[in-house]
């Protein structure tokens, strides 16, 4: 097993990640599957997080003194429960490219002039003049290993930062996945972007039923859905990819997937649903389009700018660092989806830190692929007789997030 992942480079480079991923045997189906993934997700995978966080906000209740453990992933949330003006935000990623991303979002609310070099910086496609702000403006003020890190030269001789004069939606894992989509479905004769010129909830769903649930009944999209490696774009591991198609008897996401999809197309309309835009238009709406992500609206500026400095950024587990934490010493947790990876021991060696962590009143939230929670049968009933599971918010909340990707959505409240 050591040998293989040291082979793909991730194991050598990121032992925290093989740690995470890694549960089969190399020389098995199931050990290569894993081992694919864990080369692709090495790199960039989300420039953008995609959970809605409207829906974490409501779930949570922030208060100023709240004192949150999330993982960072694209960053956005994170920025997002900033505005709330919390005591402090832990924020934990196995991915280096994500904890970089991260560091670089807070220090643009910290260091660019104003909230208008901040949406240019963070929201707006070829502007050439983000990566002199950069120069100017944040690299003075990054830390050593941040700045490193976007002013390396890729391949062609470009320096990192160079994508935020592009269009840094357009790039990592993800970034890579819808535009391999577009060229799917283009192929078989639809534009996904022209999706971005309906002007009702009426157009949306004609869309959909018209021109994207019919390419899910194509032969060579029900094959490549047939295949776990077809969702490692999305950063859907083996493990989630067996939940998803546990939800379909033929053991295909087509099914899901078109579900999924409709969710996001037509139950939202297109002007508040800034991921619809990521999917579709492949960036963020212009003002006289549509809302941008919470966090860069710019009621939650002032918030954001003051207390950036509430939020620290690990490259570590959550479990390694709720290890480090006193008891009693956290009162919010954000997990994700990561919880989909995980083996039973892993769970339970989680659910022992967050529960001695756990302060009165303390709230965890989770996505699932599958709809029900995966915690009962795997974790302790010791630990679970700790908390209580928030069936009915996380039955209506998980219909209103506006991501689509997820079939559920949890909430678990520490019982007094």
């Amino acid at each position: 097993m050591n040998e293989i992942a040291s082979d793909v480079g991730f194991g050598r480079k990121n032992p925290k990640l093989k740690n995470a991923l890694l549960q089969h045997k190399t020389l098995s189906l199931a050990g290569f599957s894993e081992r694919l993934f864990g080369l692709l997700f090495s790199g960039l995978v989300y420039p953008q997080i995609w959970e809605d966080p409207i829906v974490d906000m409501e779930a949570m209740q922030l208060t100023p003194e709240s004192r949150i453990v999330t993982i960072g992933s694209g960053g956005c949330n994170m920025l997002t429960y900033l505005s709330a003006g919390p005591r402090k935000i832990d924020v934990v990623d196995l991915n280096p490219h994500h904890i970089a991303l991260n560091r670089l979002k807070l220090a643009a609310f910290r260091h660019l002039p104003s909230h208008k070099d901040v949406t240019r910086f963070l929201a707006i496609q070829g502007t050439t003049t983000n990566v002199q702000a950069f120069d100017l403006f944040l690299a003075p003020k990054l830390d050593t290993a941040t700045r490193s890190y976007w002013t390396r030269r890729d391949m062609t001789g470009r320096r990192r930062i160079g994508v935020f004069g592009r269009n840094i939606y357009r790039t990592g894992l993800l970034g890579r996945f819808i535009a391999a989509s577009h060229l799917l479905a283009r192929l078989h004769g639809v534009n996904p972007e022209d999706f971005v010129q309906a002007r009702s909830m009426r157009e949306q769903r004609q869309f959909f039923d018209e021109r994207l649930a019919p390419l899910f009944d194509r032969p060579v999209i029900r094959w490549i859905t047939g295949r776990k490696s077809s969702l490692f774009g999305l950063g859907i591991p083996p493990q989630q990819f067996d939940e998803l198609a546990s939800l379909s008897a033929e053991k295909s996401l087509a099914a899901v997937l078109r579900h999924r999809l409709e969710k996001l197309t037509c139950h939202f309309p297109l002007r508040e649903n800034y991921f619809a835009w990521q999917a579709f238009g492949r960036r963020y709406p212009l003002p006289h389009e549509g809302d941008l992500p919470p966090y860069l609206d710019a009621g939650a500026y002032e918030a954001i700018r003051n207390n950036a400095e509430r939020v620290e950024v690990h490259h570590a587990s959550f479990t390694e660092l709720l290890a480090g934490k006193s008891a009693g010493s956290v009162d919010r947790y954000i997990l994700l989806d990561a919880q989909d990876w995980m083996t039973d021991q892993q769970l339970n060696d989680l659910w022992t830190e967050i529960t001695r962590t756990a302060d009165e009143g303390a709230v965890v939230i989770f996505r699932t692929a599958a709809e029900d929670s995966i915690l009962p049968g795997r974790v302790s009933p010791a630990l679970l007789d700790q908390w209580h599971y928030d069936a009915e918010t996380s039955l209506r909340l998980g219909a209103e997030d506006r991501s689509a990707i997820y079939g559920g959505f949890h909430i678990y409240r520490r019982k007094g």
